[in-house]
């Protein structure tokens, strides 16, 4: 007599046991992260800055609303005045446009100075060192001295027009060029200095092929600071240099001498915002330029 053992039988309606995988449902599958494509990382990113502006601008609207009720609004208009007054109007959009375009004219004049005079002299004490010992004491000299105290000499010497704007400028923006490109020069390996010493190439072979494309970010560096630096060095020879065409720092010395805060406020701005501008655009001259190789550009 012959004895079948019994094999279980599975049914496709059966229950899935312990034992059987059970595949993930749609409720329990990972979702990507919300917020991470781009236009959640610009959201990301605008967000704390926006935050912080409506914060000030409400602490503005309290302090100027507390001055105009003891009748000294004009210490601090509200900040809606300094548009309808400054930007909105006419007359006075078209002074502040005209004289910051001529500030942006003298900036960048100087801030190519700079550049030049900057990336030279740190070449030079980066291929002889007594170039270096011998210098760059007076580059630290000339940041030290306060320029206020060096313009009424700028103005004495060169006049007190364009070239005298420039002077400034130049004075202002030279020193961060200088330091920056220096570091950058002297930041190379080691290593690569011995590989291009064993092929016996000259100093003019080594600065174009290794020590000056490795200080392209610090160089960059320099120029977003002096970018910033020579903006400021516009208008301060602006405010002092009256002859000329008047740029952005005589419009708002005549603001306020006419206690005309409004358009004296909207000036300023104009004046953050072309820093800003020139700031911004070195910023992403450096990503454009070594952005790609070096990551401390980004």
């Amino acid at each position: 007599m012959s004895t079948t053992s019994a094999e279980p039988v599975v049914s496709e309606t059966s229950e899935p046991t312990a034992s059987t995988p059970v595949p993930p449902s749609s409720d329990t599958a990972p979702r990507a992260p919300r917020g991470r494509g781009p236009i959640g990382r610009w959201v990301l990113l605008a967000l704390p800055p926006l935050g912080v502006l409506a914060v000030l601008v409400g602490i503005w609207y309290v302090i100027s609303g507390v001055l105009t009720a003891t009748g000294k609004g004009f210490l601090l208009p509200m900040p809606h005045e300094m548009f309808t007054k400054g930007f909105f109007d006419p007359q006075v959009s078209a002074d502040i446009w005209t004289a910051l375009f001529r500030t942006t004219g003298v900036a960048l004049t100087g801030l190519a100075i700079a550049m030049v005079i900057g990336i030279g002299w740190a070449i030079a004490m980066s291929m002889a060192r007594w170039v270096e010992r011998s210098t760059y004491a007076y580059a630290v000299i000339l940041q030290c001295i306060p320029i206020l105290a060096l313009v009424p000499l700028v103005g004495f010497w060169f006049g007190y027009e364009f070239l005298a704007r420039v002077i400034v400028c130049v004075l202002i923006a030279l020193f961060p060029m200088v330091s920056n490109t220096l570091f950058g020069l002297q930041s190379v390996d080691k290593s690569q200095r011995e590989l291009f010493r064993l092929q016996k190439a000259n100093k003019w072979t080594v600065l174009t092929k290794l020590t000056l494309p490795a200080a392209l970010p610090s160089i960059f560096v320099g120029m977003r600071t002096s970018a910033g630096l020579s903006v400021i060095g516009a208008i301060v020879g602006d405010y002092f240099f009256r002859r000329g065409e008047p740029g952005i720092g005589s419009l708002i010395s005549n603001y306020q001498s006419r206690l005309q805060s409004a358009e004296l406020f909207a000036a300023i701005l104009a004046a953050c915002l072309l820093g800003v501008a020139i700031f911004a655009l070195f910023g992403w001259l450096s990503k454009v330029a070594v952005g790609r190789w070096y990551e401390s550009a980004r």
